[in-house]
């Protein structure tokens, strides 16, 4: 009877040992993307409540999460007792255990001030910082009509409003016959070292990079860009300098002015459609419509006074809730690439990434 019994509290211990060894893989891979996961999301949920609040006038915060401290407690205990019986009393062997697990995250937020909030949000995005992505993949009129204010002088929507808040219609133009070109393979930008001593990045756009076989589309759009930028056709390499038109009379040259991260947020604040009430009474600005064939807001954002559940992001305003639509494709991937974009900005200040501790003994 005593033999059962410790086996039994040796049955028990093993078990409840075997438990205490697996919490913390099994807690690593679920933390891994359950964190990433909830990052991303709480990031979105950050600028869309940006976009919003700016339509309103409202300056915006940023807060950084520095450190996640995930602690998980998992105890656990065991015993047993026997007796092995006399005269009337019976024969019994007792194993006993017990398991307490307690989850108690915690979280350290940053706030971005300062020369920090000046360098990633305030200033704008240069050009060799931004035109690389297009490299990457992702389409160029798009980059260029979240980023750029003007590019050799056409403008694109102003969010302040006016005579030209809509845009130039040439604007417009020039950032389709580019796409084409991409698509066709036709358009590179390229990084390459430029000044005396060949320390200084510059960027490049090169058109129609393959000399024989020039579809009538590609010469078109390729001598449709030129005439829009005043480019020389000697050359199919021009280097992207920042500031406006004025500022440069080369052939050679592609002046563009760009946004801030905060330039960013308010044109697409400014697309934003918002309770006909809202305007009226003053709370914000009529809403500012595109030209030129592109009538479509960047990133749609709907208003009512609830979201769907199944929305892609969602925030409460105001009696009102902003959301975007997990169905809308076109938006989804713009709000990515301004997420994107914020990353590379925030990317030159002191802000460290977050740190993930999890203690799982």
């Amino acid at each position: 009877m005593i033999r059962t019994a410790s086996l039994a509290a040796a049955l028990c211990a093993a078990c409840l040992s075997s438990a205490c060894v697996h919490v913390g893989p099994s807690r690593l891979k679920a933390d891994q993307v359950d964190y990433a996961r909830a990052l991303g999301d709480a990031k979105k949920r950050e600028i869309l409540a940006a976009v919003v609040g700016l339509r309103y006038g409202d300056a915006p915060a940023f807060l950084t999460v520095s450190n996640i401290i995930a602690a998980y407690t998992f105890d656990a205990s065991g015993g047993a007792t026997a007796n092995a019986g006399s005269g009337s009393q019976p024969n019994y062997a007792l194993a006993t255990g017990s398991v307490s697990y307690s989850n108690h995250p915690t979280f350290t937020f940053t706030p971005t001030t300062g020369e920090a909030f000046a360098s990633a949000y305030i200033r704008p995005l240069a050009p060799a910082l931004v035109l690389p992505l297009a490299e990457g993949g992702i389409p160029i009129d798009l980059l260029l009509r979240i980023t750029a204010q003007s590019v050799g002088g056409l403008q694109n929507g102003n969010a302040l409003g006016g005579e030209n808040s809509a845009g130039a219609p040439g604007f417009f133009e020039l950032l389709r016959a580019l796409r084409r070109l991409q698509l066709a393979g036709e358009l590179n930008v390229e990084s390459r070292k430029v000044g005396e001593k060949n320390d200084q990045m510059s960027v490049f756009l090169v058109m129609g990079a393959t000399t024989s076989g020039d579809s009538p589309q590609i010469s078109a759009d390729v001598a449709r860009v030129r005439k829009l930028l005043h480019l020389s056709s000697n050359t199919r390499s021009y280097e992207i300098v920042y500031g406006p038109s004025s500022a440069w009379h080369k052939a050679d040259k592609i002046p563009m002015v760009t946004r801030s991260v905060l330039g960013i947020l308010t044109d697409l604040g400014a697309q934003v459609q918002v309770p006909t009430e809202r305007i009226s009474d003053g709370s914000t600005k009529p809403t500012v419509g595109l030209i030129g064939g592109e009538t479509r807001p960047t990133i749609i954002v709907h208003s009512g006074k609830t979201a769907p559940d199944n929305a892609y992001v969602t925030i409460p305003y105001g009696a009102s809730a902003y959301w975007v639509e997990r169905n809308d494709f076109d938006s989804k991937y713009a709000f990515t690439v301004v997420q994107n974009l914020m990353a590379l900005a925030e990317a030159d200040t002191s802000n460290k990434a977050p740190v993930v501790t999890i203690p799982a003994n």
